[in-house]
């Protein structure tokens, strides 16, 4: 369809910062790319892109243009999802952002038991952190967002929420681990690796430093959980992370314990759609097994 034309070739001329660079990516030429441009631009009776010395970067009317664009799109595969069930057909494909928690058990598992039923329906998975997972809805390229903490929401709808206390996560020879809770001050004396400052949970503990005596000085920190997760056993290191992100049982190299909630409150995972979306069948219905399995990660489902 001629919009989702337009969107790809405007999409790739703002990524590439150049109509020249677009033009590689799109196979085509910089003159033929540049003649669609200027006729879309006399279209609309306004530049899409000002030009600069150095490029292309996105006009007010062009932001506005995407957006539209974006909108229309998003609503083609409602659309298609929508007729795929009169169909008898549950097909569609869904875009989902969420934190690094939520990659290594919580969604493969959600998916896996949605994708069980509707073997059709195909999904998009991308690590959205506190700063970009509302950006990604406001720009359609999420569907639905699962977020530990997330910055703002101010043009989202809320559909769920589950809190998530902070773990200690350690060796299974760390002294700690002997412990069922754990204290601030516990970690004081040992060395610690922290989630870089982006992430909810180093939100949460610092904001528990600034109100404690007691100040811990990373020895390690990194933008990856998974990275974190891995390296306690060298040197006896604590690390952080929600119950989410954790396997289910303490039979693997690591184990986690729970930050005492008087030192570190328990944080929030918002599960979020773009306010005012109406979103496509198989989306929507992935969103309600998301709210449910939510209110059974925290205890609100009739399950531990």
């Amino acid at each position: 369809m001629k919009h989702l034309e337009t969107l790809e070739f405007i999409e790739a001329i703002n990524r590439a910062g150049s109509i020249r660079g677009a033009a590689e990516s799109l196979s085509i030429t910089s003159t033929a790319l540049n003649r669609r441009l200027l006729a879309l631009e006399e279209e609309l009776g306004a530049p899409v892109f000002e030009r600069l010395p150095r490029g292309v970067r996105l006009s007010t009317a062009g932001e506005l243009l995407i957006q539209h664009v974006r909108t229309q799109r998003a609503d083609l595969d409602r659309l298609r999802s929508q007729i795929s069930d009169l169909k008898g057909e549950r097909r569609g494909h869904v875009k989902v952002a969420c934190s690094q928690a939520l990659l290594p058990y919580f969604m493969p598992r959600e998916i896996n038991n949605y994708r069980a039923e509707h073997p059709l329906v195909t999904f998009e998975v991308n690590l959205r952190d506190r700063y970009r997972a509302e950006r990604a809805l406001v720009a359609h390229e999420a569907d639905i967002a699962l977020v530990f903490e997330p910055v703002r929401l101010s043009d989202v709808q809320v559909l769920a929420t589950a809190p998530q206390p902070v773990h200690a996560v350690m060796s299974h020879e760390h002294p700690l681990a002997a412990k069922k809770v754990i204290r601030l001050s516990d970690l004081s004396t040992f060395p610690v690796g922290m989630p870089s400052e982006e992430f909810g949970v180093r939100y949460l503990l610092d904001i528990a430093m600034r109100r404690s005596a007691v100040q811990i000085v990373p020895g390690i920190e990194s933008d990856s959980f998974e990275f974190l997760r891995c390296y306690p056993g060298p040197e006896l290191m604590v690390t952080f992370q929600i119950p989410i992100g954790l396997p289910m049982d303490d039979s693997g190299p690591v184990v986690s314990r729970p930050i005492d909630t008087r030192d570190v409150p328990a944080g929030v995972l918002y599960l979020a759609q773009m306010r005012q979306r109406t979103l496509p069948v198989a989306a929507a219905n992935f969103a309600r097994q998301l709210a449910q399995a939510l209110d059974v990660a925290s205890g609100r489902g009739g399950h531990a």
